[in-house]
Protein backbone atom coordinates (compact mmCIF):
# COMPACT_ATOMS: atom_id res chain seq x y z
CA UNK A 1 0.00 0.00 0.00
CA UNK A 2 2.54 2.52 -1.15
CA UNK A 3 0.90 5.89 -0.55
CA UNK A 4 4.08 7.68 -1.60
CA UNK A 5 3.74 6.48 -5.17
CA UNK A 6 0.46 8.32 -5.66
CA UNK A 7 0.71 11.22 -8.07
CA UNK A 8 -0.15 14.67 -6.66
CA UNK A 9 -3.91 14.85 -6.35
CA UNK A 10 -4.19 18.53 -7.22
CA UNK A 11 -2.44 17.99 -10.54
CA UNK A 12 -4.48 14.86 -11.15
CA UNK A 13 -7.75 16.68 -10.52
CA UNK A 14 -6.90 19.21 -13.20
CA UNK A 15 -5.86 16.64 -15.76
CA UNK A 16 -8.91 14.51 -15.12
CA UNK A 17 -11.25 17.47 -15.46
CA UNK A 18 -9.69 18.29 -18.83
CA UNK A 19 -9.96 14.61 -19.75
CA UNK A 20 -13.68 14.63 -18.99
CA UNK A 21 -14.21 17.53 -21.38
CA UNK A 22 -11.96 16.19 -24.10
CA UNK A 23 -13.54 12.76 -24.05
CA UNK A 24 -17.17 13.78 -23.77
CA UNK A 25 -17.74 12.61 -27.33
CA UNK A 26 -16.25 9.15 -26.74
CA UNK A 27 -18.51 6.14 -26.95
CA UNK A 28 -19.29 4.27 -23.70
CA UNK A 29 -17.34 1.25 -24.89
CA UNK A 30 -14.25 3.38 -25.55
CA UNK A 31 -14.51 5.00 -22.13
CA UNK A 32 -14.63 1.65 -20.40
CA UNK A 33 -11.51 0.10 -21.91
CA UNK A 34 -9.34 0.85 -18.90
CA UNK A 35 -11.86 -0.27 -16.28
CA UNK A 36 -13.32 -3.45 -17.66
CA UNK A 37 -16.97 -2.42 -18.03
CA UNK A 38 -19.43 -0.17 -19.80
CA UNK A 39 -21.05 2.97 -18.45
CA UNK A 40 -24.40 4.57 -19.08
CA UNK A 41 -27.82 2.91 -19.39
CA UNK A 42 -27.59 -0.42 -21.17
CA UNK A 43 -30.43 -2.86 -21.62
CA UNK A 44 -32.43 -1.08 -18.94
CA UNK A 45 -29.81 -1.74 -16.26
CA UNK A 46 -28.38 0.90 -13.94
CA UNK A 47 -24.76 1.65 -14.92
CA UNK A 48 -22.82 1.45 -11.67
CA UNK A 49 -19.13 2.36 -11.25
CA UNK A 50 -17.33 1.36 -8.05
CA UNK A 51 -13.92 2.37 -6.76
CA UNK A 52 -12.52 -0.99 -5.62
CA UNK A 53 -13.55 -4.51 -4.61
CA UNK A 54 -15.37 -3.98 -1.27
CA UNK A 55 -17.65 -1.47 -3.00
CA UNK A 56 -17.99 -3.67 -6.08
CA UNK A 57 -19.11 -6.61 -3.93
CA UNK A 58 -21.96 -4.64 -2.34
CA UNK A 59 -23.07 -3.14 -5.65
CA UNK A 60 -23.19 -6.55 -7.33
CA UNK A 61 -24.86 -8.39 -4.46
CA UNK A 62 -27.48 -5.72 -3.76
CA UNK A 63 -27.97 -4.58 -7.34
CA UNK A 64 -28.32 -8.11 -8.70
CA UNK A 65 -29.68 -8.38 -12.23
CA UNK A 66 -30.76 -4.74 -12.31
CA UNK A 67 -27.27 -3.24 -12.41
CA UNK A 68 -24.26 -3.33 -14.69
CA UNK A 69 -21.26 -2.98 -12.36
CA UNK A 70 -17.72 -2.00 -13.32
CA UNK A 71 -14.82 -1.13 -11.04
CA UNK A 72 -11.96 1.33 -11.42
CA UNK A 73 -9.47 -0.98 -9.68
CA UNK A 74 -8.67 -4.12 -11.64
CA UNK A 75 -7.98 -7.41 -9.77
CA UNK A 76 -4.40 -7.55 -8.52
CA UNK A 77 -3.91 -3.78 -8.41
CA UNK A 78 -3.18 -2.39 -4.95
CA UNK A 79 -6.01 0.17 -4.57
CA UNK A 80 -3.86 2.86 -2.97
CA UNK A 81 -1.51 2.75 -5.96
CA UNK A 82 -4.24 3.32 -8.55
CA UNK A 83 -3.58 6.04 -11.10
CA UNK A 84 -6.59 6.88 -13.24
CA UNK A 85 -6.44 7.49 -16.96
CA UNK A 86 -8.61 9.96 -18.82
CA UNK A 87 -10.83 7.19 -20.18
CA UNK A 88 -11.63 6.04 -16.66
CA UNK A 89 -12.46 9.63 -15.78
CA UNK A 90 -14.83 9.73 -18.73
CA UNK A 91 -16.43 6.49 -17.56
CA UNK A 92 -17.20 8.09 -14.21
CA UNK A 93 -18.97 10.97 -15.94
CA UNK A 94 -21.20 8.55 -17.86
CA UNK A 95 -22.25 6.47 -14.83
CA UNK A 96 -25.78 6.43 -13.44
CA UNK A 97 -24.53 5.64 -9.94
CA UNK A 98 -21.09 5.75 -8.29
CA UNK A 99 -20.13 3.95 -5.08
CA UNK A 100 -16.76 4.69 -3.47
CA UNK A 101 -15.03 4.91 -0.10
CA UNK A 102 -13.47 8.29 0.56
CA UNK A 103 -9.94 8.29 1.95
CA UNK A 104 -8.69 5.03 0.43
CA UNK A 105 -7.84 6.34 -3.06
CA UNK A 106 -7.17 10.10 -3.25
CA UNK A 107 -6.94 9.96 -7.04
CA UNK A 108 -10.42 8.45 -7.22
CA UNK A 109 -11.81 10.97 -4.75
CA UNK A 110 -10.64 13.84 -6.97
CA UNK A 111 -11.98 12.25 -10.16
CA UNK A 112 -15.40 11.57 -8.64
CA UNK A 113 -15.68 15.17 -7.51
CA UNK A 114 -14.85 16.28 -11.05
CA UNK A 115 -17.40 13.86 -12.55
CA UNK A 116 -20.31 15.46 -10.69
CA UNK A 117 -22.68 12.48 -10.98
CA UNK A 118 -25.93 13.02 -9.07
CA UNK A 119 -26.19 9.52 -7.58
CA UNK A 120 -22.74 9.38 -5.95
CA UNK A 121 -22.46 7.56 -2.63
CA UNK A 122 -19.49 7.75 -0.25
CA UNK A 123 -19.53 4.61 1.94
CA UNK A 124 -17.87 6.45 4.83
CA UNK A 125 -21.04 8.52 5.18
CA UNK A 126 -23.07 5.37 5.87
CA UNK A 127 -21.32 4.41 9.11
CA UNK A 128 -19.07 5.94 11.78
CA UNK A 129 -15.31 6.10 11.26
CA UNK A 130 -12.77 5.76 14.07
CA UNK A 131 -9.03 6.22 14.56
CA UNK A 132 -6.76 3.17 14.68
CA UNK A 133 -3.10 2.40 14.13
CA UNK A 134 -1.70 4.48 16.99
CA UNK A 135 0.51 1.58 18.02
CA UNK A 136 3.03 2.71 15.40
CA UNK A 137 5.32 5.60 16.30
CA UNK A 138 5.43 5.05 20.06
CA UNK A 139 7.96 7.09 22.01
CA UNK A 140 11.08 4.97 22.47
CA UNK A 141 13.14 7.56 24.29
CA UNK A 142 16.06 9.19 22.49
CA UNK A 143 17.23 6.19 20.47
CA UNK A 144 17.71 6.46 16.74
CA UNK A 145 16.25 9.87 15.86
CA UNK A 146 16.42 9.05 12.16
CA UNK A 147 14.32 5.95 12.72
CA UNK A 148 11.66 8.00 14.47
CA UNK A 149 11.61 10.36 11.52
CA UNK A 150 10.62 7.39 9.38
CA UNK A 151 7.92 6.42 11.84
CA UNK A 152 6.58 9.98 11.86
CA UNK A 153 6.46 9.84 8.08
CA UNK A 154 4.36 6.69 8.35
CA UNK A 155 1.98 8.58 10.63
CA UNK A 156 1.81 11.39 8.08
CA UNK A 157 0.87 8.83 5.43
CA UNK A 158 -1.86 7.60 7.73
CA UNK A 159 -3.21 11.13 8.13
CA UNK A 160 -3.93 11.26 4.39
CA UNK A 161 -6.45 8.43 4.80
CA UNK A 162 -9.99 9.22 5.88
CA UNK A 163 -10.93 12.40 7.69
CA UNK A 164 -8.41 13.72 10.22
CA UNK A 165 -6.49 10.45 10.35
CA UNK A 166 -9.53 8.20 10.68
CA UNK A 167 -9.29 4.58 9.61
CA UNK A 168 -11.16 3.89 6.34
CA UNK A 169 -10.99 0.05 6.53
CA UNK A 170 -14.63 -0.28 7.62
CA UNK A 171 -15.37 -3.31 5.41
CA UNK A 172 -13.20 -5.55 7.63
CA UNK A 173 -15.79 -5.24 10.41
CA UNK A 174 -18.89 -7.23 9.34
CA UNK A 175 -21.11 -5.06 11.54
CA UNK A 176 -19.97 -1.77 10.00
CA UNK A 177 -19.99 -3.33 6.54
CA UNK A 178 -23.63 -4.33 7.14
CA UNK A 179 -24.41 -0.71 8.02
CA UNK A 180 -22.84 0.33 4.73
CA UNK A 181 -24.83 -2.35 2.89
CA UNK A 182 -28.10 -0.96 4.27
CA UNK A 183 -27.14 2.52 3.10
CA UNK A 184 -26.18 1.26 -0.35
CA UNK A 185 -29.50 -0.55 -0.66
CA UNK A 186 -31.44 2.56 0.27
CA UNK A 187 -29.47 4.70 -2.18
CA UNK A 188 -30.06 2.23 -5.03
CA UNK A 189 -33.78 2.30 -4.27
CA UNK A 190 -33.69 6.07 -4.59
CA UNK A 191 -31.63 5.99 -7.80
CA UNK A 192 -33.79 3.31 -9.43
CA UNK A 193 -37.23 3.26 -7.75
CA UNK A 194 -38.72 0.91 -10.34
CA UNK A 195 -36.59 -1.91 -8.86
CA UNK A 196 -36.73 -0.82 -5.22
CA UNK A 197 -38.35 -4.08 -4.04
CA UNK A 198 -35.51 -6.16 -5.50
CA UNK A 199 -32.83 -3.95 -3.95
CA UNK A 200 -34.59 -4.15 -0.59
CA UNK A 201 -34.76 -7.95 -0.76
CA UNK A 202 -31.11 -8.28 -1.80
CA UNK A 203 -30.01 -5.91 0.96
CA UNK A 204 -31.75 -8.11 3.52
CA UNK A 205 -29.90 -11.15 2.16
CA UNK A 206 -26.51 -9.41 2.31
CA UNK A 207 -27.10 -8.12 5.85
CA UNK A 208 -28.14 -11.60 7.02
CA UNK A 209 -24.94 -13.03 5.52
CA UNK A 210 -22.82 -10.41 7.29
CA UNK A 211 -24.67 -10.94 10.57
CA UNK A 212 -23.87 -14.65 10.36
CA UNK A 213 -20.24 -13.80 9.65
CA UNK A 214 -20.15 -11.53 12.70
CA UNK A 215 -21.51 -14.35 14.86
CA UNK A 216 -18.88 -16.74 13.53
CA UNK A 217 -16.07 -14.31 14.41
CA UNK A 218 -17.53 -13.59 17.84
CA UNK A 219 -17.80 -17.28 18.69
CA UNK A 220 -14.54 -18.33 17.04
CA UNK A 221 -12.43 -15.70 18.80
CA UNK A 222 -14.17 -15.68 22.19
CA UNK A 223 -11.68 -18.02 23.89
CA UNK A 224 -8.09 -17.79 22.67
CA UNK A 225 -4.62 -18.21 24.19
CA UNK A 226 -3.66 -14.67 23.17
CA UNK A 227 -5.55 -11.62 21.95
CA UNK A 228 -2.63 -9.99 20.15
CA UNK A 229 -1.77 -10.37 16.47
CA UNK A 230 0.97 -8.79 14.36
CA UNK A 231 0.20 -7.74 10.80
CA UNK A 232 1.91 -5.86 8.01
CA UNK A 233 -0.10 -2.66 8.30
CA UNK A 234 -2.95 -1.18 10.31
CA UNK A 235 -5.87 -2.47 8.26
CA UNK A 236 -7.57 -4.52 10.96
CA UNK A 237 -8.31 -1.94 13.64
CA UNK A 238 -12.08 -2.24 13.33
CA UNK A 239 -11.93 -6.04 13.35
CA UNK A 240 -9.65 -6.07 16.40
CA UNK A 241 -11.87 -3.66 18.31
CA UNK A 242 -15.03 -5.58 17.41
CA UNK A 243 -13.74 -8.91 18.72
CA UNK A 244 -11.60 -7.80 21.65
CA UNK A 245 -8.23 -8.25 19.95
CA UNK A 246 -5.09 -6.10 19.85
CA UNK A 247 -3.58 -5.27 16.46
CA UNK A 248 0.16 -4.57 16.30
CA UNK A 249 1.26 -3.40 12.86
CA UNK A 250 4.78 -3.50 11.54
CA UNK A 251 4.82 -0.31 9.50
CA UNK A 252 1.60 1.58 10.05
CA UNK A 253 -0.58 2.33 7.05
CA UNK A 254 2.02 1.42 4.39
CA UNK A 255 2.80 -2.31 4.19
CA UNK A 256 5.69 -1.73 1.79
CA UNK A 257 7.70 0.58 4.05
CA UNK A 258 10.56 -0.86 6.06
CA UNK A 259 10.10 -1.04 9.84
CA UNK A 260 12.70 0.74 11.96
CA UNK A 261 15.08 -1.29 14.16
CA UNK A 262 13.29 0.25 17.15
CA UNK A 263 9.92 -1.05 15.91
CA UNK A 264 11.33 -4.53 15.28
CA UNK A 265 12.73 -4.56 18.79
CA UNK A 266 9.38 -3.46 20.18
CA UNK A 267 7.53 -6.17 18.23
CA UNK A 268 9.96 -8.79 19.54
CA UNK A 269 9.12 -7.72 23.08
CA UNK A 270 5.39 -7.71 22.36
CA UNK A 271 5.52 -11.16 20.75
CA UNK A 272 7.28 -12.64 23.77
CA UNK A 273 5.05 -10.92 26.32
CA UNK A 274 1.74 -11.69 24.60
CA UNK A 275 2.71 -15.14 23.31
CA UNK A 276 2.35 -14.19 19.65
CA UNK A 277 3.34 -17.00 17.30
CA UNK A 278 2.46 -15.62 13.85
CA UNK A 279 3.17 -12.54 11.74
CA UNK A 280 0.51 -11.91 9.11
CA UNK A 281 1.11 -10.57 5.61
CA UNK A 282 -1.34 -9.90 2.77
CA UNK A 283 -1.87 -10.93 -0.83
CA UNK A 284 -1.44 -7.74 -2.89
CA UNK A 285 1.96 -6.65 -1.53
CA UNK A 286 5.33 -8.28 -0.92
CA UNK A 287 5.68 -10.56 2.11
CA UNK A 288 9.34 -9.56 2.53
CA UNK A 289 8.82 -7.27 5.53
CA UNK A 290 6.60 -9.74 7.39
CA UNK A 291 9.07 -12.57 6.83
CA UNK A 292 11.95 -10.39 8.03
CA UNK A 293 10.15 -9.53 11.25
CA UNK A 294 9.04 -13.13 11.74
CA UNK A 295 12.55 -14.48 11.25
CA UNK A 296 13.94 -11.91 13.68
CA UNK A 297 11.53 -13.07 16.38
CA UNK A 298 11.40 -16.77 15.51
CA UNK A 299 7.73 -16.60 14.46
CA UNK A 300 5.65 -18.21 11.70
CA UNK A 301 3.94 -16.31 8.88
CA UNK A 302 0.45 -16.58 7.45
CA UNK A 303 -2.01 -14.56 5.35
CA UNK A 304 -4.55 -12.14 6.79
CA UNK A 305 -6.25 -10.66 3.77
CA UNK A 306 -7.51 -7.03 3.87
CA UNK A 307 -9.75 -7.98 0.91
CA UNK A 308 -8.89 -4.99 -1.20
CA UNK A 309 -9.12 -7.17 -4.29
CA UNK A 310 -9.84 -10.79 -5.28
CA UNK A 311 -7.15 -12.62 -7.28
CA UNK A 312 -6.11 -16.23 -7.84
CA UNK A 313 -4.02 -15.87 -4.66
CA UNK A 314 -7.06 -15.06 -2.54
CA UNK A 315 -8.27 -17.76 -0.17
CA UNK A 316 -11.85 -17.50 -1.35
CA UNK A 317 -13.95 -16.43 -4.32
CA UNK A 318 -15.67 -13.47 -2.66
CA UNK A 319 -15.74 -11.26 0.42
CA UNK A 320 -17.49 -13.75 2.71
CA UNK A 321 -15.26 -16.67 1.76
CA UNK A 322 -12.07 -14.65 2.28
CA UNK A 323 -13.33 -13.39 5.63
CA UNK A 324 -14.01 -16.99 6.65
CA UNK A 325 -10.41 -17.81 5.70
CA UNK A 326 -9.25 -14.84 7.78
CA UNK A 327 -11.21 -16.18 10.74
CA UNK A 328 -9.61 -19.61 10.37
CA UNK A 329 -6.15 -18.01 10.24
CA UNK A 330 -6.82 -15.93 13.36
CA UNK A 331 -8.22 -18.91 15.25
CA UNK A 332 -5.08 -20.89 14.47
CA UNK A 333 -2.65 -18.06 15.26
CA UNK A 334 -4.37 -16.98 18.46
CA UNK A 335 -4.88 -20.47 19.79
CA UNK A 336 -8.67 -20.59 19.74
CA UNK A 337 -10.12 -23.27 22.00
Amino acid sequence: MNVRRLIPTAALAGSLTLGLVALSACSPSDAADDAGGGAGKSGGKLAVVTSFYPMQYLAEEIGGSHVDVSTLTKPGVEPHDLELGTRQAAQLGEADYILYLKGIQPAVDEAITAAGVKNTVDATSLTTLEKHGAEVGHDHGDEHADEHAGEEHAEEDHAHEGEAGTDPHIWLDPVKYAEVAKGVGASLEKADPDNAAAYRKNTTTVVERLTALDSAFEQGLADTSTKTFITTHSAFGYLAERYGLTQESIAGISPESEPSPARIKELRTIAAKDKVGTVFFETLVSDKTAKTVAADSGLKTDVLDPIEGITDKSKGADYVEVMESNLAALEKALGAK
